[in-house]
């Protein structure tokens, strides 16, 4: 049952911001105010086609008693009823409660778990893989700091997405990926387990997080080039302590003033998600969902090379496209992922 009174508050409110945002008030809260309303245009959207639905069902009932129109409204009220369900179905996704964090850019974090080299080269392989499905959706990928290892694989890494809807996307890939695959520096052939690690966290907003100044410590490094030859190198580096949770982040672009500037927006983001955590596991004290736990410490999908398949553990989910999905094509596990959420929450709603 769609909820009539709630669907004429959303478009009231929708239509305050709409009359609010073209009347070229630049006030401080405007931001906000845009954000909200671009999360509600297509809740209207819906909720204007399905109005419309009703109406147009309502109007060919009112012709069944024209004997002229009877025929008319006969053929067409089965094709719009049968729209209904589907139709009711969509309003109800869309009033589901959001993540207000689904519309931020995200800061996405890789480290190897175990398996020595194999794990750091996995990694690398992760880094690529998110790599190219934000090029293919149109996100900008930034690569914040970096540790390779000898064989070119990943130490560590911190990457930048921004773009529409990067953190909603996104927001699920966090835990455990295991590999299982022959490495390239496995000369007996054996087939190898390994594992690498994935965060992501929506990028905090400066409103979010206030770092006093006596919680930081600040120290500048001499930051290496590219290679490991070290050709090029300055004291450029900036790393940033936070004292009171032990957080330490660094950053080793050619600028110090933009690695202070990046090194202080990781380390903001990375304590509003620690409030967020702390948040939704009081939130979560009585149930937790399937999907979306945020439990970076669980084993979430295995990718096995030798049988071209990745399984999604939290969904039982199998698809055999190992290659693509190594290319970033990650669409298919995403949706399901989403869809599978959804279906968890329509069902503590109905309950």
């Amino acid at each position: 049952m769609v909820p009539y009174e709630k669907l004429h508050q959303i478009v009231q409110r929708y239509e305050f911001l709409e009359a609010k945002l073209s009347g070229g008030d630049f006030s401080d809260e405007i931001a906000q105010l845009s954000r909200e309303y671009a999360t509600l245009k297509p809740v209207v959207a819906e909720i204007r086609d399905y109005k419309t639905l009703l109406d147009d069902m309502a109007e060919a009932e009112a012709m069944l008693a024209d004997p002229d129109m009877r025929e008319l409204a006969e053929e067409e009220l089965p094709e719009l009823k049968s729209r209904l369900p589907e139709m009711e179905h969509r309003m109800r996704l869309a009033l589901l409660p959001r993540d207000a964090a689904d519309d931020r850019p995200a800061i996405i974090e890789i480290r190897p778990g175990t398996g020595g080299d194999e794990a750091g080269l996995f990694a690398g392989d992760l880094l690529r893989m998110y790599q190219r499905y934000s090029e293919g959706r149109g996100w900008k990928f930034d690569i914040l700091e970096m540790a390779q290892t000898e064989l070119g694989g990943i130490k560590e890494v911190v990457a930048s997405v921004k773009g529409e809807g990067v953190f909603a996307r996104l927001k699920f890939e966090s835990g455990v990926h295991r590999v299982q695959r022959v490495p390239e520096t496995e000369s007996g052939g054996r087939i190898h387990t390994s594992a690498a690690t994935v965060a992501v966290l929506p990028e905090a907003e400066d409103v979010d997080i206030e770092i006093n100044a006596n919680d930081i410590r600040i120290d500048t490094m001499r930051s290496s080039g590219a290679g490991g030859q070290h050709v090029n190198t300055t004291d450029s580096a900036v790393r940033i302590t936070h004292l009171p949770t032990g957080i330490v982040v660094t950053s080793s672009e050619k600028s110090q003033h933009q690695n202070r500037a990046i090194a202080m927006q990781v380390l903001k983001t990375r304590l509003f998600d620690m409030e967020r955590q702390r948040a939704d596991a009081e939130r979560a004290a009585s149930r937790k969902s399937q999907v979306g736990s945020g439990d970076r410490s669980e084993r979430i999908r295995t990718y096995n090379f030798p049988q071209g398949r990745m399984t999604d553990h939290r969904i039982n989910l199998t698809l055999y496209k190992l290659d693509q999905i190594m290319q970033g094509d990650l669409d298919d596990v995403i949706d399901a992922l989403i869809a599978d959420h959804q279906a968890t929450l329509l069902s503590e709603l109905d309950g």
